[in-house]
């Protein structure tokens, strides 16, 4: 078979093993400095091992949650787990359905701690229990435009299924609801690109 050329703009993820003697830090993955580590890690994190890496997280995480319903397994949640975990938040909470459709998320809830909610009063109940704030994400009637909105410290985004958006059960039990204000033609835009901008917007506020 002819070997084909070796293509320089082909993506690598990680990377191989570690030189030895290698190092005796107690934060490493001697399983991973064997074979080398592939992971969608931060440089700072190469070879540690995934509980250490949570640990360290756990120092420095938001005061910031994510809620998100899940009654049509969207496949949007595995994308808003992936923000969460770019921003570091809190906790991430699936309310519904506890099947979630992972794959968007690349593994990245490994990192995150993850909290299932059999539906919106359970969730209320564990925010109100946290000292967290609920605040829907909708461009409902009556919403306040994210960028005049200051967001609480201590809160709970809330996000709906792609389509419906929020509940009414869910919207009645939020503080308040923001929407981000849009200037094109369609309705709504993708649940996954909201949350990242409402996530984005307190950290602007809040980090």
């Amino acid at each position: 078979m002819e070997q084909q050329p070796l293509d320089p703009t082909a993506p690598t993820v990680g990377v191989g093993p570690h030189p030895e003697p290698w190092p005796t830090d107690l934060h490493l993955d001697p399983e991973l400095l064997r074979e080398g580590d592939r992971r969608n890690v931060v440089d700072r994190y190469r070879y540690w091992r995934l509980e250490a890496i949570v640990e360290d997280l756990d120092r420095v995480r938001a005061s910031l949650h994510v809620a998100i319903q899940n009654w049509e397994h969207d496949f949007n949640i595995g994308s808003m787990v992936r923000t969460a975990n770019a921003f570091n938040v809190a906790a991430v909470h699936i309310v519904g359905r506890r099947r979630w459709n992972r794959r968007g998320a690349m593994v990245t809830d490994r990192y995150l701690h993850v909290h299932h909610h059999e539906d919106e009063a359970a969730l209320f109940a564990w925010l109100a229990s946290e000292g967290v704030v609920p605040v829907g994400i909708d461009n409902l009637p009556g919403s306040v435009p994210l960028e005049t909105a200051r967001l609480p410290e201590r809160c709970c985004l809330v996000f709906g299924s792609e389509g419906p958006g929020l509940t009414d059960t869910m919207v009645a039990g939020c503080e308040s609801v923001v929407a981000i204000t849009q200037y094109g033609s369609t309705r709504s835009m993708n649940a996954g690109a909201a949350a990242a901008i409402a996530m984005y917007d307190w950290s602007l506020q809040h980090r």
